[in-house]
């Protein structure tokens, strides 16, 4: 045997190319952003339909039920007395995020749950609208894959 190094020389022409396309492709992720932004809002609008998903938000007490009645506004949807929050659920995008959420200053209480009231007395249970489902991330995985494949890439 020779102590001379083999030499294999690929031409990676092709491969470079690829490459380049790739990173060209991740320099602008606004349409995949803007598609995900999409699939936040689509599966918000479900959350509030189906008030819950996977899990069903906690029912509303009794003393929120009497006040309702007393405005002729149940039986109705929870979160949706005047239909406000969910009317107020905005989308936004550039070329690196999308983001989803409200600019009501309830939002949260009803998001995350907590205190409320003057005294804060009132125990309000987290009734998360902005979730995201097994099936969402499953979308949004699926939007990037398809984001990528649809590039240049296999052309060149």
């Amino acid at each position: 045997m020779s102590d001379k190094p083999i030499e294999i020389k690929i031409d990676n022409k092709e491969v470079e190319s690829k490459l380049l396309n790739l990173a060209e492709k991740s320099e602008n992720l606004r349409p995949l952003m803007k598609n995900i932004a999409g699939i936040f809002a689509s599966s918000t609008e479900e959350n509030f339909k189906e008030e819950g998903r996977p899990d069903k938000w906690i029912e509303l007490s009794e003393i929120t039920i009497k006040k309702r009645k007393e405005i002729d506004k149940w039986p109705g949807q929870i979160l949706q007395v005047e239909g406000l929050l969910a009317s107020s659920i905005n989308t936004y995008y550039d070329n690196v995020s999308a983001i989803i959420g409200s600019n009501q200053p309830y939002a949260a209480i009803h998001q995350l749950g907590g205190q409320a009231g003057k005294s804060k007395k009132v125990t309000i249970p987290a009734r998360p609208y902005l979730h995201l489902t097994d099936d969402d991330f499953e979308e949004i995985l699926n939007a990037a894959e398809e984001f990528l494949s649809n590039s240049d890439l296999l052309e060149n």
